[in-house]
């Protein structure tokens, strides 16, 4: 666990994730690990909704990912996930290893600009935001 973000468990990165929320519409932002761990969250959502969200979004993400044998080519690494409300957006992404970045903004938010942000942050994080799969602690001894 060579990562500053496995290293706090404090939402030390938070104030990056505000970044996407410059985006006029965009509402609340998560990093999520594989496993459904909150990582880090905007200043915009609790804790507890944070986590909520972090758990069912990498079960989205898990769903997701199995649907790329509908594509009928050969299997293609998944990238992105955008689930449409009728009150707005939800998009993830992913952002490294075992590492997702989630985006909820309003129906009216430009969705071109929010994507962009996304991946400007995922670029600027390099990685921080690349979360290892956990390690069973009870084997190591």
């Amino acid at each position: 666990m060579n990562s500053r973000l496995n290293s706090h468990p404090t939402n030390d990165l938070g104030w990056m994730l505000d970044d996407v929320l410059l985006v006029p519409e965009a509402r609340h932002a998560i990093l999520l690990s594989a496993d459904g761990l909150l990582r880090a969250h905007s200043a915009g959502i609790s804790r507890d909704e944070a986590d909520r969200q972090a758990a069912a979004l990498s079960g989205v993400q898990s769903i997701s990912r199995s649907t790329a044998g509908f594509l009928g080519t050969a299997p293609t690494p998944w990238q992105q996930t955008l689930i449409e409300f009728a009150g707005g957006y939800v998009f993830l992404v992913a952002a490294g290893p075992g590492a997702y970045l989630a985006v909820s903004a309003g129906d009216r938010v430009d969705m071109e600009a929010v994507s962009y942000r996304m991946q400007k942050l995922v670029d600027r994080l390099g990685k921080e935001l690349s979360t290892p799969p956990r390690q069973d602690l009870g084997a190591v001894r």
